[in-house]
């Protein structure tokens, strides 16, 4: 970005009242310019995390599988014991978050983080993702990017705000579905079908353009495993019947995919502060990562494997879940202001819906020019800027 459009962009938001970058004008000069390059390189936080904290431990990782296993089979037998409408509500949230555990350390091994054994990676990520309906090296691959690709508002893959253009050309239909809640909050199938607005593909067709020829056989056996356990649920509907098979399955997993779309949303948008994205030569591999949020979720962290720790997790992915709370702590002292604190969420993250909500209405633009992007207000009362 120009130092006049710079000028020109901070001067307007002031005129209007607003915070910049989300922080008001006094507190600026004691915040980073997310305008400048980092003082420090991704080495220098690489140097600061203990040796220790990159060895992954194939058994401390199966662990974590056999108590999900565990936890998850217990929460399935006192349904199956108590089957009860008092019961009911507990077990569909307490289930659903299970799933999102287990989505979570299925996601560790398409990271590699779950063990240095490839092979033993993508078998536990099928068993993981295929039975929360995950497609494994589809996801896997297209989350590659979107680590590869972070904060970088023409290349990224999750939630990205959209140009004034992208979002006049959606159908009514899609705005609807794409902007109000609660229909953002259950995304991601529609996402693994048919990828966000503006792009094409489909995790599941091996030849859609989000996959290298060479990369055609895994989708052929991620899919496979899906279509599997697919299956398995109409075969499991025959047995005990559509409506329980919904109450035992349906439902927890459309709680896992609220879990899934909001935990998302929340680590790459700020509702406490407007957050840049970038473009072009602007963009960096570093600058993106620094635009990650750590979240606290308080008593789910420990449940749902500390993937709030997530500005660490997406410098570094090969660091195993078990050790990035310790790398964040040894690594803040370099980042330094440019490491923004979780706030605490509660026993319970009721907050996160609401946040979500707010968030939703202000972040659907990004301005077509200037390589820089702040985030714009609600379209329903604000005329996006027009293109350069």
């Amino acid at each position: 970005m120009s130092p006049s459009m710079k000028e020109t962009s901070l001067e307007t938001m002031e005129k209007k009242g607003e915070d910049v970058n989300g922080i008001m004008k006094k507190e600026q000069d004691k915040l980073f310019d997310p305008s400048e390059a980092p003082p420090f390189r991704i080495n220098d936080i690489r140097a600061a995390i203990p040796k220790h904290c990159w060895v992954k431990n194939p058994w401390r990782s199966i662990s974590y599988v056999f108590r999900d296993a565990i936890v998850i089979s217990a929460l399935l037998a006192a349904a199956l014991y108590f089957r009860s409408w008092f019961f009911w509500p507990f077990y569909w949230v307490a289930q659903g978050t299970m799933f999102w555990a287990v989505f979570v350390l299925g996601h560790d091994c398409g990271h590699g983080s779950f063990s240095d054994n490839p092979i033993l990676n993508n078998v536990m990520g099928h068993i993981l993702h295929s039975t929360i309906l995950v497609p494994y090296h589809g996801w896997r691959i297209s989350h590659r990017t979107h680590h590869q690709n972070h904060g970088n508002v023409e290349k990224d893959e999750s939630w990205v705000p959209m140009s004034e253009d992208l979002y006049n050309s959606l159908s009514s239909r899609t705005k609807f579905l794409r902007f109000k809640i609660p229909f953002p909050l259950f995304a991601y199938p529609v996402y693994l079908w048919h990828r966000s607005p503006g792009k094409t593909g489909s995790h599941f067709n091996p030849y859609s353009n989000l996959f290298a020829p060479q990369e055609r056989k895994h989708i052929m056996t991620s899919t496979t495993c899906w279509i599997a356990m697919v299956v398995f649920l109409v075969y499991l509907s025959s047995v005990i019947g559509p409506s329980m098979t919904f109450k035992l399955y349906g439902v927890p997993y459309l709680i896992f995919v609220a879990w899934l779309d909001v935990v998302t949303y929340l680590h790459h948008h700020g509702y406490e502060q407007k957050l840049p994205w970038y473009r072009g030569k602007e963009w960096s591999y570093l600058r993106g990562g620094l635009t990650t949020i750590d979240r606290d979720y308080g008593i789910f962290n420990g449940i749902h494997h500390d993937i709030g720790t997530h500005v660490i997790h997406h410098l570094f992915p090969q660091i195993p879940h078990y050790h990035l709370v310790e790398a964040t702590k040894a690594a803040k002292p370099v980042i330094g202001k440019y490491y923004r604190e979780p706030k605490k969420s509660g026993p319970i993250p009721f907050h996160l819906i609401e946040n979500l909500v707010s968030s939703m209405k202000q972040d659907h633009y990004v301005s077509n020019s200037g390589e820089i992007v702040f985030y714009q207000t609600d379209p329903n009362l604000f005329s996006p800027p027009k293109s350069a």
